[in-house]
């Protein structure tokens, strides 16, 4: 295995779901890095994905800080899923990546 290998894929935060009036913020908007229809998509549902960011204090020895989640389902047809995190995700993180992690494996 070569050094420096990622066991991940990677996401963008698209934003919340929504509709023409209300915005949904208990549900984020992932574009998937590499899937390009909801048959690919259908491969991650039920995976774990982290928001990882850096926070200004130390907290047990590392400023390193994660808001996980779980993909949901599919949204459209281009490869966009719905996650849910177990906190909702703050506005200001639309347009950063995420982690989608490959466990739970179903293969």
């Amino acid at each position: 295995m070569a050094e420096n290998a990622r066991l991940y894929s990677k996401g963008r935060v698209l934003g919340f779901a929504r509709s023409k009036h209300n915005q949904y913020c208990d549900t984020s908007l992932i574009k998937l890095e590499g899937v390009q229809t909801t048959q690919d998509a259908r491969f991650y549902l039920g995976k774990r994905v982290a928001y990882v960011y850096h926070a200004k204090r130390e907290k047990n020895g590392s400023k390193l800080r994660v808001i996980w989640g779980r993909i949901a389902r599919t949204h459209g047809t281009s490869g966009v899923v719905r996650a849910r995190f177990r906190k909702n995700l703050p506005p200001k993180v639309f347009g950063a990546s995420v982690r989608v992690m490959l466990y739970p494996s179903n293969i």
